[in-house]
């Protein structure tokens, strides 16, 4: 089962239900978002897709054209967006562990001693999948921001005048919210790009944590229920009309150095990250980049991942912003 967030012809917010073809929306009567869906089964105490079932009308929405007029929303938002934490991890996959090792032997070169990057990633596939009832490894954390940095599918992604690049990171994105008693709950999965600053973060990984403070997308779609064991997918770049990178990525836990449930556990384990009614969102790693694989990112280049357990691609467009130039604070 997956859902989408849109805006109606009327500006409207609405929640629909995928339909089987892919191509349609099959509207929620009464739901304006997939908040007030999640809180409605936590008070209930049904599964979501109890509540779906019970919502769902036979009317038919266009999807495609509610993409190409930009009327799809990120598949989960807050009214206050600083209530909706987005956050992250790294070195969960392969392909994020060479990438991160590369830049650490470009600044170092070839005989230095093994990056933290590797040893972290090493970390993980020793003890990132624990026994049932046990603790395993602590991974790699990052903060990104809040809601405010999520921008819907096709919209542009910002490209700061400061940054030295920004290229994507094709994940799957955890989505939660906490019940009124500080109990998180899993909503689902979408899809994700993490969408980060690799030239600032390969010039010292101190600089790891300003290189993620930046922009991402999420959507369009919302999978309900347990995510597939392999998740296969495609990250690509178009420029000019031309595809200029397209590469395969493996995911799911089948892929993953850790367990979703231990990546959740050193994430919710934190008291503020058990608030009650706050969101989160928590990326769960890249498997393949294309700053990975030398490839320069130019502002106007148009980022799509898809993978066929997510339904529709997620494209967003690089854009780039208008300098700001020095930012000075004024006493009080």
């Amino acid at each position: 089962m997956r859902l989408v967030q849109y805006l109606s012809e009327s500006g409207q917010r609405r929640v629909g239900q995928v339909s089987a073809d892919g191509n349609h929306l099959h509207p929620l009567k009464d739901t304006q978002s997939v908040r007030e869906l999640a809180e409605a089964a936590i008070a209930r105490k049904v599964a979501l897709s109890t509540v779906v079932t019970e919502r769902v009308t036979t009317e038919s929405v266009d999807y495609d054209a509610l993409l190409q007029h930009n009327r799809v929303l990120a598949p989960l938002d807050h009214d206050e967006p600083a209530r909706f934490l987005i956050t992250g991890t790294g070195l969960t996959h392969t392909g994020s562990a060479n990438a991160r090792d590369k830049m650490h032997v470009l600044t170092h070169g070839e005989d230095a001693d093994e990056s933290d990057s590797l040893k972290i990633f090493r970390m993980g596939l020793e003890g990132g999948k624990p026994a049932a009832g046990q603790l395993g490894v602590q991974p790699e954390w990052f903060f990104k921001g809040v809601g405010t940095c999520v921008v819907p599918p096709g919209a542009p992604l910002p490209l700061p005048a400061f940054a030295k690049a920004g290229a994507e990171e094709a994940e799957i994105v955890g989505l939660y919210i906490n019940d009124p008693d500080g109990k998180p709950y899993r909503i689902g999965y979408a899809l994700g790009n993490e969408y980060s600053d690799h030239v600032t973060e390969g010039e010292n990984y101190l600089f790891l944590a300003h290189s993620k403070l930046r922009s991402c997308s999420i959507g369009p779609e919302l999978l309900i229920g347990e995510l597939p064991q392999e998740v296969r997918g495609r990250s690509r770049i178009v420029r000019d009309g031309a595809v200029v990178w397209d590469e395969e990525f493996l995911s799911g836990e089948a892929h993953m150095s850790h367990s979703i449930g231990n990546l959740e556990h050193y994430h919710f384990r934190y008291p503020m990250h058990r608030r009650p009614g706050d969101l989160h969102a928590y990326f769960f790693g890249a498997a393949v980049m294309s700053y990975a694989f030398a490839v320069k990112t130019e502002p106007g280049d148009e980022y799509i991942i898809e993978a066929p357990a997510f339904g529709k691609p997620l494209r967003n467009r690089m854009e780039l912003v208008e300098d700001e130039g020095l930012v000075s604070v004024t006493a009080l």
